[in-house]
C-alpha cells in the first residue's frame, strides 16, 4: 500500500525518511521551490539539518500526485489541519488519513480525528501521536508510538504498515483518549517550562508534571476516554518527554515565560492554542483544570510567575 506524508516541516520529513526505508514514499512540501531544493540536494536544511534524505523519498509540490498515495500522513499544524482538509477535500475523499498533530482546535474545541470526520467523512481517519522529536526520528533511533483508530481491522492494517525498523507503533481504538493526552501534554510542558525557566526546581515540575497528569485524565475521562490510554504513550508517556527536554518547542515557551523573555512568534506551539481551547472546555464541561487555566493565564499575561505561584499554593487542601 502506498504512502505519502503531506507537510515538509521537521516531523512531517522525518517520518517521510523512517517510512521510506520500508519503501517508496512521497513527501508533499507546499511551497514548490522548497521542494524542489529538497528534491534535488537530498536535504531539509532549514528543519533537518545534517540529515540526508534517502533515494526512496520523492519530494513534490503536486499534490494531486502526493495524494494517489492509499494512505497519507497529515504532519502540519493543528491550528491549520482543517484548511488543509478542505482545501484539498477532493483530493483527500475516500482516503486513510492518519493526522500526525497534537492538539485542540480554538474554534471548534475539537481534536485531529474528529475534524477530519467533520471536513471529510468520507475518510478513514486515525491518529499518529507519542513521545517522538523529528530528530531523533530521522537519525534512525528508537521510538515507540501510539496509532488510534476506531476501526480494530483498519488499525491493525495500518500499524503493520507504518511500523519501520525504528518506529515501533502501539495501537488503540481509544481515538479520544489519544487526542486529548497528545494534547493536553503540550499544555503541562509549557507549566514545566516556566516552572524551571523562573527557576522554581524540579521538585515544583515534578509537582506540576503530576497534577497535571491527574488533569489530562479528568478531561479524558469526561470526554468518554479510557483511562490506560492515558497511561500508555499519548498520555504519559508523551507528557515525560515534552516536560524535560529543551528539545520540545512548548517546554521552550515555558522557559520564556518563566525567564520573563520574548518567544520567536514564527515557531509552531501547539500548546499555546490548547491551553486557551481546554480552559474554554474545561468551563462549560464543570471540571477543575487549575493548571491549564493557570498557563491560558501566564501566555495571555493576566498572570506573573509569582502571583500563578502563589494562585497554586493556596488553592484548598483536598485529598490526592
Amino acid at each position: 500500500m502506498s504512502i505519502s506524508v503531506l507537510g515538509s516541516g521537521a516531523f512531517g520529513t522525518a517520518l517521510a525518511i523512517s517510512l521510506a526505508g520500508n519503501g517508496p514514499v512521497t513527501l508533499w512540501a507546499r511551497n514548490a521551490i522548497k521542494a524542489q531544493s529538497m528534491q534535488d540536494s537530498r536535504r531539509n536544511g532549514t528543519r533537518l539539518p545534517g540529515v540526508v534524505l534517502p533515494e526512496t523519498l520523492t519530494i513534490s509540490a503536486d499534490i494531486a500526485q502526493a495524494c494517489t498515495s492509499d494512505v497519507l500522513l497529515l504532519a502540519v499544524p493543528m491550528q491549520t489541519l482543517r484548511g488543509v482538509l478542505e482545501d484539498h477535500q477532493a483530493h483527500l475523499t475516500g482516503k486513510t488519513l492518519v493526522a500526525c498533530c497534537k492538539g485542540i482546535e480554538l474554534d471548534s474545541g475539537l481534536g485531529p480525528v474528529t475534524v477530519i470526520r467533520e471536513v471529510i467523512p468520507e475518510a478513514s481517519a486515525a491518529l499518529l501521536t507519542g513521545p517522538s522529536f523529528a530528530a531523533d526520528i530521522a537519525r534512525g533511533l528508537p521510538t515507540a508510538l501510539t496509532l488510534a483508530c476506531s476501526d480494530a481491522g483498519h488499525c491493525e492494517q495500518l500499524q503493520e504498515q507504518l511500523t519501520t525498523a525504528n518506529l515501533r507503533l502501539y495501537r488503540t481504538t481509544d481515538t479520544i483518549g489519544a487526542e486529548v493526552g497528545g494534547a493536553l501534554k503540550n499544555v503541562m510542558a509549557i507549566a514545566c517550562g516556566a516552572v524551571i525557566g523562573a527557576g522554581l526546581g524540579d521538585s515544583a515540575r515534578a509537582a506540576l508534571m503530576t497534577r497535571g497528569y491527574a488533569e489530562m485524565q479528568r478531561m479524558a475521562l469526561a470526554s468518554g476516554a479510557k483511562a490506560e490510554t492515558l497511561a500508555g504513550l499519548s498520555g504519559f508517556g508523551d507528557l515525560a518527554l515534552t516536560c524535560t527536554s529543551d528539545l520540545s518547542r512548548n517546554y521552550r515557551l515555558g522557559l520564556s515565560v518563566g525567564r520573563g523573555e520574548t518567544f520567536d512568534p514564527s515557531i509552531t506551539v501547539e500548546g499555546a492554542a490548547t491551553a486557551r481551547a481546554v480552559a474554554e472546555q474545561a468551563q462549560r464541561m464543570g471540571l477543575d483544570m487549575p493548571v491549564t487555566l493557570t498557563v491560558t493565564n501566564l501566555i495571555d499575561q493576566r498572570l506573573t510567575i509569582s502571583e500563578a505561584v502563589a494562585h497554586l499554593l493556596k488553592r484548598p487542601l483536598k485529598e490526592e
